[in-house]
């Protein structure tokens, strides 16, 4: 069954969410304040409109994909945004990865304009988005939760709902810390494979199946060795999510020291101008002499 559905935030993620809900079917609106964004889309076959409410206002559910609680609050209850639009009861489904406090004040505010929230951040990346296969962490209403599995049904091959509003974004937190240390780990095995004279491009296949295997492992120690920088995340949006791992550890009290030295190594990338830059960039913190991987 079709949706008509409203997405607001067309970049590299909130793009290939849409580019899957269009071919599926869906009814599709877009706005975002980057006309070629929303171009790639209407060129799929969804609508342009020219604010988010009035994307919303021919929608039956809002998504949004954007970077962070401030832009989302603008978004849905600024000038032109989705609350002005929005039909009483319409399902606001929060696909960003933001703090999970902000998610809960979001999430009452719309409840006081009778509009509906859902946090469902992902991981994934644009790629599994593009052929249905994300992976989604859902927090909110058990009604509301079972109603935006409807939509987004289409881009995700596992949906689990986590609690009420925040449990999805504090689960993604903890997705991020896993990704993260991963990441670096598979980065720094790598550069030790390449120094002791081991072929790490066969070092995936070697390990497959066995305890070290992961699908990081797999997809980006290949990556790492070819100098394969094309861009599929930003180490800047790693480092805004270690940032609100780490803000959701003091507030519980919670020890994470490895978290905290993954989260100084991509500062550092940062600083040095490689926030832009996929996770596999990470390599750029092992450039020293005569090291074969970054040039």
């Amino acid at each position: 069954m079709s949706s008509k559905v409203a997405l607001i935030g067309a970049g590299a993620m909130g793009g290939a969410i849409g580019a899957r809900l269009v071919e599926t079917g869906n009814h599709l609106t877009v706005f975002d304040l980057d006309s070629e964004k929303v171009a790639a889309l209407t060129a799929k076959g969804a609508s342009a409109a020219a604010s988010a409410s009035l994307a919303a206002s021919v929608s039956d559910c809002v998504i949004l994909s954007l970077n962070s609680p401030r832009i989302v609050r603008a978004a849905v209850f600024g000038p032109g945004g989705v609350a002005e639009g929005a039909k009483p009861g319409t399902l606001i489904i929060d696909m960003s990865s933001i703090d999970p406090d902000a998610t809960k004040e979001l999430a009452a505010d719309a409840r006081e304009k009778g509009l509906r929230w859902v946090d469902s951040p992902l991981s994934g990346g644009a790629p599994k988005a593009l052929v249905g296969q994300l992976t989604l962490m859902a927090g909110g209403r058990d009604e509301d939760v079972r109603d935006a599995h409807e939509v987004l049904r289409h881009v995700a091959s596992n949906y689990t709902h986590m609690g009420p509003p925040g449990a999805g974004q504090t689960t993604k937190l903890i997705n991020q810390v896993l990704c993260a240390l991963n990441f670096l780990a598979v980065a720094e095995a790598t550069q030790l494979a390449l120094d002791a004279g081991v072929d790490a491009a066969k070092i995936p296949q070697a390990l497959k199946g066995g305890r070290a295997d992961s699908a990081i492992l797999q997809e980006y120690m290949p990556r790492y060795v070819a100098k394969d920088y094309r861009r599929t995340g930003r180490i800047d949006n790693m480092v805004k999510d270690l940032n609100g791992a780490q803000d959701l550890a003091r507030r519980t009290n919670t020890a994470m020291p490895l978290t905290a030295v993954c989260a100084e190594i991509h500062r550092m990338l940062t600083a040095a101008g490689l926030g832009g830059e996929d996770q596999a960039a990470l390599m750029e913190f092992f450039k020293g002499p005569n090291k074969e991987i970054a040039e």
